[in-house]
């Protein structure tokens, strides 16, 4: 069973290691998250725990909400948040000592929104070439064809582009501190500082023979 925590980003920051490189890691204010709930596949088809993240005053939850606290025997969160084949008993605290360093996470956010975005900033084309008389620098190109006498669907082009559920996975944990509930690990994590995360532990890696897709 997979560890997992919900956490709130607080930035990033630079660090050094014991062999005297620089790291660029993200700083998570991880837990302690209350287990509220956990499913079971005999009950609810499907294994998970639902865990909490966030104190907040029991009179800004409505009476159905402080009567699913109370029944699992914990104080109200502001986060609720399902993980599935992750471990935990009902009224279990979780924290940060759950992960070790060196460990490998998934983290889960909303990545930042950007708005409508350009197919060259969407989808990371090229530009067409900036010399004189050219009119292609930042076009799309061919949408369509003469015979389908239509834009086919699936195409790359400009939309939407950010705000959307996003994974990063096999992060590695490069400090924990128990004391203060902070979680460090290398690299970028989706979402803008103060988002709410889901940290779980990575799934371990399937290897392939050689030849095998």
């Amino acid at each position: 069973m997979a560890a997992a925590l919900l956490a709130r980003k607080v930035g990033m920051a630079q660090v050094f290691g014991d062999d005297g490189r620089c790291f660029g890691v993200t700083v998570l204010e991880a837990g302690p998250c209350p287990v509220v709930q956990v499913k079971t596949a005999a009950a609810d088809g499907y294994d998970a725990v639902q865990i909490g993240f966030g104190p907040v005053r029991r009179r800004a939850v409505n009476r159905a909400q402080a009567g699913h606290f109370e029944v699992a025997g914990v104080e109200p969160t502001r986060h609720l948040r399902e993980v599935r084949g992750a471990a935990g008993e009902t009224g279990e605290v979780l924290s940060v000592a759950a992960f070790e360093v060196g460990a490998e996470v998934d983290v889960t956010g909303v990545s930042k929104g950007k708005g409508f975005a350009g197919q060259h900033k969407r989808h990371n084309f090229g530009r067409g070439p900036v010399t004189h008389g050219s009119h292609n620098i930042r076009q799309p190109g061919s949408v369509g064809s003469v015979d389908a006498a239509r834009t086919l669907p699936g195409l790359k082009m400009a939309g939407h582009l950010g705000d959307r559920r996003t994974t990063v996975q096999r992060l590695e944990v490069f400090r924990v501190d128990s004391e203060r509930n902070l979680l460090l690990v290398k690299g970028a994590v989706p979402g803008a500082n103060g988002g709410v995360l889901v940290v779980r532990s990575s799934r371990p890696r399937i290897r392939k023979p050689r030849g095998q897709r």
